[in-house]
């Protein structure tokens, strides 16, 4: 039996769980979004869902939180790109053919999701929860950059400057997430960014400015 295999106490597979939690996750975030966070009850997202209010509280500590699925979604693209990069490629060339690559196949993550991630990051600038909940994804994407700027400059995980830089890489990819969606959501045109390409560029800038030109680069 695999690890997502494994029954919990309750009888229920940890693959199912996550899969539930996501789900409720995006009712509760089209109700955010509709009719906003405090209009907007346990009852409701669990009427939505078809489960029991019960059952909400069981996967979930405040209605708030029931958004954290959804909003941990708007990394999980990138940092799936990410950590398949090869040493001997550069990064705007990685992004630029992976992004394509997803782009006609199945991405990690369904477009709807990620426009329900950018509402909900979009409602994290007047919603404290919400914003809590963003900087938690944040904080596991630094995690994750971690990992993959200590192997590629041959460091520890624990060295102070790849933690330094894996902090700068997160912070431009959020300010560019949350530019972006706050962009999209208020109807502005960021057609170019359509462009696999000029999006790849985009990003990979972001995080070598962030990190001074040491992240982005092929390695040996």
């Amino acid at each position: 039996m695999t690890t997502t295999e494994k029954r919990g106490g309750g009888g229920m597979s940890e693959q199912r769980r996550l899969r539930l939690r996501l789900e409720i996750s995006r009712e509760a975030a089209r109700l955010f979004w509709e009719q906003g966070v405090a209009a907007t009850s346990g009852d409701q997202i669990a009427e939505a869902v078809g489960l029991s209010t019960r059952t909400i509280w069981r996967h979930f500590r405040s209605k708030e939180s029931c958004a954290e699925p959804i909003v941990a979604q708007g990394v999980v693209t990138l940092m799936s790109v990410l950590r398949s990069w090869p040493r001997g490629s550069s990064l705007e060339d990685h992004l630029a053919g992976e992004l394509a690559r997803l782009g006609r196949e199945r991405p990690p993550v369904d477009l709807a999701d990620e426009m329900l991630a950018m509402k909900m990051i979009r409602l994290a600038d007047t919603e404290p929860a919400l914003r809590t909940a963003w900087l938690m994804a944040c904080d596991q994407t630094e995690q994750a950059m971690v990992v993959i700027i200590a192997d590629r400059l041959g460091r520890p995980p624990a060295d102070l400057e790849v933690r330094m830089h894996a902090a700068s890489a997160v912070a431009a990819v959020r300010v560019l997430d949350e530019y972006i969606g706050a962009a999209l959501l208020a109807g502005a045109d960021l057609g170019e960014l359509k462009d696999v390409k000029v999006a790849s560029r985009r990003y990979a800038h972001a995080i070598r400015t962030a990190t001074g030109g040491i992240v982005g680069d092929p390695v040996d």
